[in-house]
Formats: C-alpha cells, structure tokens, sequence
C-alpha cells in the first residue's frame, strides 16, 4: 500500500472515531469508471458531494483530561484554631467563607496579592487597599468609594457595610486573617488540617483548582513544534459530541527524571497544556479522559471533497468522478492536506471547480 493510500485509510478510520457524519458509513469505491453511465445509473450506483471552496485543517490526536484548570492553595494570613473547612468538591467565590477560624469566617476575595497586613484608616497608600475596594465594589458595597490605593473614610463605611453583610465584627477595618485572596473562585480539591488544629501564619490550610472546566493535556514538543497558546483544538467528549476550544497556556517543558534501572526509553521532554473548551460542560467526572485534536497545518479557501470521493489508480495518484449532465467524467487531482475532522481533503486538478458533484460510495446501514 502506497504512503498516500495509507493516509487515506487513516483518514476515513480517525473520522470515523471522532464521529464525523457521513463519512464512517462509506465504503470502498472501485471497479471500472462509469463514463457511458447515464445520470439516474450512476445515482443509483453511488451519492453525490459538492466540490467546496473553504477551510482544512490536518490535526494531530492526542489522550488529554478533563478536570478544572488552575491550582490555587489557600494560606492562613493569621493563627486561630480552624472551626470549619468547605466540603471538598465545592466551590467558594468571592465573598464566601473559605474556612472559618475561632469561629468566624475566613472570606475569600479575588486578587493576585496575599494580605501581609490590617487595612484601616490611616494605614499608607497601598496595592492592596485598591484590590480591597475593587472587591468591596463587586460585592455591591462599593457606594462613594474610589478604586485607588488610598483607604479613605468611603472605604472604612463600605468595610462596614460588607462585614455587616457577611456576619464579621463591625469595625470599618479589615484585620489581618479576616480575608485571603485567589485570581479566582477555588474549587475544593483537598484540606491539608482539620477542625480543631491551630491554624499558623503562612500554614497551607486548603488545596484547590479554578471552577472553570478545562482539558490538559501532555505536549511533546517534538511531535507539535508549533503548538502556541491561542491555537484552536478540537476536543472529543466521553459522550462522543466534539468541542471547539482553545489553548489558554504551556507550562514549562520538563524531563521525567529516570526511574532506577530503566533505560530512559521513555524519558521524553513535555510540557503541560491547558486548553479552554468553548460553552458549558456539565454531568462530567473529574479525570475524566477525552481526546484533542490539535492543528498541526491549515490552509484556507482550498478546494475540498470527502476523502471517500478519492479513486486510486496506478502510479499512487488519485482521480474523482464528476457528475455532468452527460453523465460522468474523471479528473486527475492532486492532494493536499487531509482533515480527519471533517472527513475533507484539499485537492486540485485541471477542471475542477467549486460546485462540480462528485461521487462518492453511497453509505450503507
């Protein structure tokens, strides 16, 4: 078998797994072409594609995981005994108590820096007062208040009305230990105390992940040397539906270290990727394996057919029968790039045009 019929067959065969409508169902096509065939034989030998100008894409399947991105670990600012931790697998936003210590909550707020100090009249200027009241804002208890790094007498009342909201004390302050700040929600992934031990400054109390969905997966970088953040991917669900979505980011590429003994056959550098997939996904296991489909090489406003449209002949080149209103005819094309997930193939030869039919195997039940 030629190299080129050998693509064709990995074509068809990885179409059909990813579920692509129409083309798993074909068969071979061969025998003799059926030029003297009139119209309504050769309709009743075979169906019909249209020759399509657009997009293709060649994409290479890769095993990924289905969980939630991010890693967050949540630090005590303060000590106190710790009275309650979140259940893990639930998610705490901004506002809500991430764990409670000496019986009052701990409340999450959204910010990339960790509290090191009160916030209170009087205090200097700082980055942290203004990630304080950008919260305060976004929790509704921002009413007078400026965003800068400035705690003014706004900012003390809209402190008050957020603690009265919430259950705290009533101070118009923030003392050090009442808040903790993620970029994020945290989505519960593991406690690290329980109720009842003494909570220390810079303890790790709690280990968790954004709540956002998110597929990652391991990249060898020599098998996708152009793999960048902002590439489109496909990716296959456990329930078969396929997925638009998106690379957000690549981690460092990192070598497995050899394990004693081994040969270090299998010690290949990777780097983890997480991709973004497009709307909501729901009724899903974390871990949960899925497949992704990453562009290797694209080309746009190409003529393109179904794969199965494709007839060997000698030499390892192909041809493809069009339809007229004489009956058929066939023309030598060459191809290009193979889309498995869409089951087209770019190709090009003297006369085809965009809208000729083409015939391809009627698909059999």
């Amino acid at each position: 078998m030629s190299r080129r019929r050998s693509r064709i067959v990995s074509a068809v065969t990885a179409a059909g797994v990813a579920g692509v409508a129409g083309v798993a169902g074909f068969v071979a096509l061969d025998g003799p072409d059926r030029t003297s065939a009139t119209p309504q034989e050769a309709a009743a030998s075979a169906a019909t594609a249209q020759v399509r100008r657009g997009d293709v894409a060649e994409r290479r399947w890769v095993n990924g995981t289905l969980g939630y991105a991010g890693e967050h670990v949540v630090v005590a600012p303060a000590p106190g005994t710790l009275t309650r931790l979140p259940v893990v697998g639930s998610t705490v936003g901004r506002g809500g108590a991430v764990y409670d210590a000496d019986g009052l909550p701990v409340i999450l707020l959204y910010g990339g820096l960790p509290p090191w100090r009160s916030l209170q009249a009087g205090m200097t200027d700082g980055a942290d007062v203004e990630q304080l009241e950008s919260n305060l804002v976004q929790l509704g208890h921002g009413a007078g208040v400026t965003v800068d790094r400035h705690f003014t007498a706004a900012t003390a009342q809209a402190v008050r009305r957020w603690q009265r909201a919430t259950g705290l004390p009533v101070t118009g302050s923030v003392p050090l230990g009442q808040v903790v700040f993620a970029p994020e929600a945290v989505r519960v992934g593991g406690t690290e105390l329980v109720p009842g031990a003494q909570v220390q400054p810079g303890g790790v109390v709690l280990r968790g992940t954004g709540g956002a969905p998110a597929v990652t997966f391991l990249l060898v970088p020599r098998q996708l040397p152009t793999a960048k953040a902002g590439d489109a991917v496909a990716v296959t669900l456990p329930d078969g539906t396929t997925r638009d979505g998106t690379i957000v980011s690549i981690g460092a590429v990192t070598v497995p270290t050899e394990a004693p003994g081994s040969n270090g056959g299998n010690n290949q550098p990777t780097a983890t990727v997480t991709v973004r997939v497009d709307g909501a996904i729901t009724g899903f296991m974390d871990q949960t394996q899925v497949q992704v489909a990453v562009t290797v090489a694209a080309r746009t406003g190409v003529l393109a057919v179904p794969v199965t449209a494709l007839n060997p002949v000698a030499g390892g080149t192909y041809q493809v029968v069009v339809l007229d209103g004489g009956g058929t005819h066939r023309i030598d094309v060459t191809t290009g790039l193979f889309d498995e997930r869409t089951g087209l193939v770019e190709v090009d030869g003297p006369g085809l045009t965009e809208g000729q039919q083409v015939r391809v195997p009627r698909a059999t039940s």
